[in-house]
């Protein structure tokens, strides 16, 4: 059922193992060195036909500077400004349905909650244009608040069924316990349940904060121009009328994912405790 452990196998297979190693994880970091040389590339490298060679130049701090001293501020701030509050909201509202669904036992409790996994099957790309003209009929369309309501609405279904599962794991006499004392429901999901599911919020909002920072369709749906377009949208901005500079736009990137990498690295230790609660049940 479980793969062989590498330790077990023939000595051809792990010496196999050992030279392959290497090269599948070039070609995984391949495009992020691409990246990170094109950062530091001048302009001229673009004109010239010098895509993949060593750069006639390092121009680290000159497109950094360029991409600091634009727009790009701007749209991080934007970005901040749609990912906290939607991860804030997803959370907060799979958390309650989440002890709803995984606490009270009722007749349509699995029919909801298949309703919230039903969600997750829908392929986003159809949503366009439904989505798009709602926004344009409720005043919505190119507006912070339009893409924090869709993308609450959209993640409450994957953060419902992280929540319930996780939920229904919990020892059910701690709140048959609470009733019996006589505590209030709200209480008891505020000051028993809630505690107990930090780990899972925690790695549930490191989740969902990559995605929505990481979101670029819906950033070029719902949005344009620098009032309210996030950072993966705003990074197209560098593109001129006649040429595309590729320069700017790695070195936009790379600032672009500094704050995803940071965030998981600070909440590293919640996020895999919140993952792997459980697993060892």
């Amino acid at each position: 059922m479980f793969p062989k452990p590498i330790e077990k196998s023939s000595r051809a297979t792990q010496l196999t193992y050992q030279a392959m190693l290497p090269v599948a994880l070039l070609l995984w970091l391949a495009p992020l060195i691409a990246v990170a040389l094109f950062a530091v590339r001048p302009a001229v490298d673009f004109t010239t036909g010098n895509y993949w060679g060593m750069p006639s130049e390092f121009q680290f701090f000159e497109n950094f500077g360029q991409v600091i001293n634009s727009a790009m501020p701007r749209y991080i701030l934007n970005s901040f400004f749609i990912t906290i509050p939607t991860v804030i909201g997803a959370v907060a509202l799979s958390s309650m349905a989440g002890f709803a669904l995984g606490v009270y036992r009722f007749k349509s409790n699995l029919f909801l909650f298949f309703m919230f996994i039903a969600g997750n099957f829908v392929p986003f790309q159809i949503l366009m244009i439904p989505v798009r003209d709602l926004t344009l009929d409720l005043g919505l369309y190119d507006t912070k608040t339009g893409l924090i309501l869709f993308h609450v609405a959209f993640q409450t279904g994957f953060c419902t069924l992280f929540m319930r599962n996780f939920i229904k794991a919990l020892p059910y006499e701690l709140v048959e316990a609470a009733r019996v004392e006589g505590i209030a429901e709200w209480r008891i999901f505020w000051y028993i349940v809630l505690p107990l599911m930090k780990p899972a919020l925690a790695a549930l909002s490191v989740l969902v904060f990559t995605f929505i920072w990481n979101d670029y369709f819906w950033a070029v749906v719902l949005t344009q121009g620098e009032a309210a377009q996030p950072v993966t949208a705003g990074i197209t901005s560098f593109n001129a009328q006649f040429r595309a500079m590729y320069h700017l736009m790695s070195a936009g990137s790379i600032v672009a994912a500094l704050p995803p990498v940071a965030m998981f690295f600070l909440m590293q230790k919640h996020f895999i405790a919140g993952l792997t609660l459980g697993a060892v049940k």
